[in-house]
């Protein structure tokens, strides 16, 4: 859409400006083209009035802003369809991938998301990540220690270099906390998969790349057409660990400490996070339990 606006500014310069301008640069057809024109009006010393009048200039300049569109793989699950819900209420495009495509059940946002069924090793990419400006990759599970390794870590590596591939600027990878294990038990092919995900997002996007690490994450999870309460679990447990952090905190270098002292976090916080890190330039690297709260509260309504 182009709007022209008019502004009027003084400025004292050395030399008469007559007219300026800058071209439009070619862009691909994802970007919107704004035009606008200032109109800027000076005066030099010793300059009458009428000639103050008879000199101005127009400025014609072309803008091309680039609309926010975010790929979500593993949209429909319950942290994906969190971080969709959260950027359609933010008015950003949302293109959610899943082997299930879009959700069975009811919701306005669901309408508003343009989803893609497909797995992300037989994705056409084409379909997904062109003009896409970050993705936010919730893939994960458990299973034999070769299931985790290839959907935690390889499934997660594939997407990296994929939208490294397609020029995305961002990537963001929903990781998990380590609890403060044992490093035979984070040996485990869940971990393991998760740490080489991680280690690929920060390499091949180590100035905009986002790992959030939550711990045991609550809110309204549906299985199998049936709706899980884990808020009424959740919820006030992180508030008691918030109430007794200042006494709990001494113990939190024992090993494995935090499987039960870690606070749980609430799935609409790590969406909040999530949008946090697709607008902020300079949110990137890894996240605990705690940042991933206060960047929520940054953009919380």
């Amino acid at each position: 859409m182009a709007s022209f606006l008019h502004l009027p500014a003084i400025f004292t310069l050395p030399s008469p400006l007559h007219g300026a301008s800058f071209p439009a640069r070619s862009r691909p057809n994802s970007l919107f083209h704004t035009r606008f024109s200032i109109k800027c009006r000076y005066a030099e010393a010793n300059v009458n009035k009428d000639a103050f009048n008879s000199v101005s200039a127009t400025i014609d300049v072309v803008a091309d802003v680039k609309p926010e569109r975010v790929v979500v793989l593993g949209g429909s699950g319950f942290v994906g369809s969190a971080i969709c819900k959260a950027a359609v209420s933010k008015g950003i495009e949302v293109i959610g991938v899943s082997r299930s495509g879009r959700p069975t059940y009811s919701g306005s946002w669901i309408d508003q998301v343009n989803w893609v069924p497909g797995d992300v090793f037989y994705v056409n990419w084409d379909d997904v990540l062109v003009g896409a400006t970050a993705v936010v990759s919730t893939i994960g599970g458990f299973g034999s220690e070769e299931q985790m390794q290839r959907i935690n870590g390889d499934a997660n590596v594939v997407a990296v270099n994929a939208a490294k591939d397609y020029g995305v600027p961002k990537f963001i990878l929903i990781s998990v906390h380590d609890y403060n294990l044992p490093q035979f038990l984070l040996s485990s092919g869940y971990f393991t998969g998760k740490r080489k995900a991680e280690s690929e997002v920060l390499s091949k996007y180590p100035n905009s790349g986002v790992v959030l690490r939550p711990g045991f994450i609550y809110g309204k999870r549906r299985v199998d057409g049936f709706e899980l309460p884990l808020d009424l679990i959740g919820e006030p447990v992180e508030r008691i660990m918030s109430a007794t952090e200042n006494f709990t905190k001494p113990l939190s270098s024992l090993p494995a400490s935090d499987l039960l002292l870690a606070p749980p976090v609430s799935v609409d916080d790590v969406a909040l996070a999530v949008i946090n890190g697709i607008r902020d330039d300079d949110f990137f690297g890894i996240f605990t339990i705690a940042q991933i709260k206060e960047a929520a509260d940054k953009v919380r309504v």
